[in-house]
């Protein structure tokens, strides 16, 4: 196995069980806030107009510059405002001591107490394995590997609205 794919399953698995601490919003109304910020009028209804106003929104956020571009340093800066929110909204939920900090033994409770994948239910890394494992002979090949990427990044692209496009 190359050093590449040993670093991706090594980033891989961390990932996929914080993925939907990050995803979700603080408290369990987390989709509710993202409607809410679409319906503009807030007449409970969200229509086109006001997803491509969101969108459009977001867009002049980013433009720090009002150019009407998007360089690299405002995609950074961008992406680097949402990760330090999604940090935030983890530590929030996780850190149960209140020192700003997320111990080994915090997110294993947070993972085991919570239905799996901090309260959404997934997999452990033991799972994770086991599913790229395909022939259950306790060693992953390449050829398991290279699958079990493939099928996390189609299941990714499907929960994003990604469907082959």
């Amino acid at each position: 196995m190359s050093m590449m794919k040993l670093g991706l399953l090594a980033v891989m698995i961390p990932v996929a069980l914080t993925a939907p601490a990050f995803a979700q919003r603080a408290g369990p109304e987390g989709p509710r806030m993202m409607f809410e910020e679409l319906d503009a009028d807030g007449n409970g209804s969200v229509t086109l107009e006001e997803v491509q106003a969101a969108g459009e929104g977001r867009f002049a956020r980013a433009d720090a510059d009002g150019d009407g571009a998007l360089s690299r340093a405002e995609l950074i800066a961008q992406g680097q405002d949402r990760v330090e929110a999604r940090v935030d909204r983890m530590l929030e939920r996780l850190d149960n001591n209140g020192d700003g900090q997320l111990t080994q033994a915090e997110l294993e409770e947070a993972r085991e107490g919570r239905g799996g994948r901090f309260g959404r239910g997934g997999p452990s890394p033991e799972r994770m394995f086991d599913r790229l494992d395909a022939d259950g002979d306790g060693a992953v090949t390449e050829a398991e590997f290279d699958e079990g990427v493939a099928r996390f990044l189609e299941r990714m692209g499907r929960r994003h609205g990604n469907r082959g496009e």
